[in-house]
């Protein structure tokens, strides 16, 4: 299988036109195929893809698609156009093209029949269990694999090569659909061997998905050691990667003395928007060198630079920062303070206009 990533895109127009195209020439759609086998009906489109060794390589989004009496399923995934036996690049692109082809899994052969039509293919399939993979599958521990079980196992290229692989690296006797999971989401014994060499020795699958989910790679965990963060929980790697703390992000505050924050903090920041560039305008204007939580606050109840400057133009200069927080809990803005100063420059202090705002005065 190959090992680019997984994705999820939608039908095109011109695949839904093929599909009502081929069955004005086919035989109705069916879900079960007369004499065994699963069928439903495809639609495909391939496209060009950049490659992780920096080439190109064409890849098919296949849509499956099976219906039945209170049930409609579907499917869709990409698939490299060299792993569909009898399917050409110049096929695709031809114009009304009759085709032919398999993609062999070890879970079982799904047989396409259809047309393409300059990009666009659409058709029948069906499916065939492989009986040796279920026979070898009830021998390491997977009873009743019946054939829509093995229809999801090798839509999702859940092979014996990949169960012994993750038998050999302590994952036995995983759920079938824990194993689909892990394939879905990349998580594969080569990401397993990488966490554990990082010090990751053993996480659940749980643990192996979610951290496939929300990118926390092996590079990742990688950039966050060079920055001083050694063996951090998955569970913080992943709140990292959610909110965005990035290893620039980390380094961007650190340039700014905020050395060595811990997962939370820097969670924190982000969640509320204190950024290295928020940083940067309050020492501008004077606030140097202030707490993570002082930062936190201030972008939880809205203490701006622009709040702070028009504070300034009002004579109201250096206002700490708790002080500040306050006049915005209690809406002290400007043109409350202009209405109470009139000409006068800070005629009022802090302290009383929040007064004044609390008791609804003005004067």
């Amino acid at each position: 299988m190959s090992t680019m990533k997984r994705r999820m895109v939608g039908i095109g127009l011109g695949a839904l036109a093929a599909v009502g195209a081929l069955s004005a020439v086919t035989a109705p759609r069916v879900t079960q195929a007369q004499g065994g086998g699963l069928r439903g009906v495809w639609t495909a489109q391939p496209s060009r893809w950049k490659t992780t060794d920096g080439g190109t390589a064409t890849i098919v989004q296949l849509v499956l698609r099976r219906t039945g009496p209170g049930h409609d399923w579907n499917s869709s995934f990409p698939v490299a156009l060299t792993d569909l036996k009898g399917l050409g690049a110049e096929q695709t692109r031809g114009a009304r093209t009759d085709v032919h082809f398999d993609l062999v899994r070890d879970a079982g052969t799904i047989a396409f029949e259809g047309r393409f039509d300059e990009g666009d293919g659409a058709g029948h399939f069906t499916f065939t269990p492989n009986a040796e993979y279920v026979q070898e599958m009830r021998k390491q521990g997977y009873d009743g694999i019946d054939e829509e079980k093995a229809f999801a196992l090798a839509i999702h290229d859940v092979s014996r090569g990949f169960v012994r692989e993750l038998t050999a690296l302590g994952y036995a006797k995983v759920p079938l659909d824990e194993l689909i999971n892990l394939r879905i989401h990349g998580a594969s014994p080569e990401f397993i061997r990488e966490l554990k060499a990082l010090g990751y020795d053993h996480p659940s699958v749980d643990e192996l998905v979610n951290l496939r989910i929300h990118g926390a790679s092996p590079a990742f965990i990688r950039e966050l050691k060079t920055l001083g963060y050694e063996r951090v929980s998955i569970d913080d790697l992943v709140n990292l990667r959610i909110h965005g703390a990035s290893a620039e992000f980390i380094r961007a505050l650190k340039d700014l003395g905020y050395d060595k924050l811990d997962p939370d903090g820097l969670v924190n920041l982000r969640i509320h928007g204190a950024s290295p560039e928020f940083v940067k305008d309050l020492r501008g204007l004077g606030y140097a060198r202030l707490t993570t939580d002082e930062l936190v606050n201030m972008r939880i109840h809205g203490v701006s630079s622009e709040f702070i400057k028009a504070l300034r133009d009002l004579g109201y200069e250096g206002v700490p920062v708790d002080d500040l927080v306050n006049m915005r809990i209690h809406g002290v803005t400007p043109e409350f303070i202009r209405r109470v100063n009139g000409s006068k420059v800070a005629a009022a202090s802090v302290d009383q206009l929040v007064n004044m705002r609390i008791h609804g005065r003005e004067e």
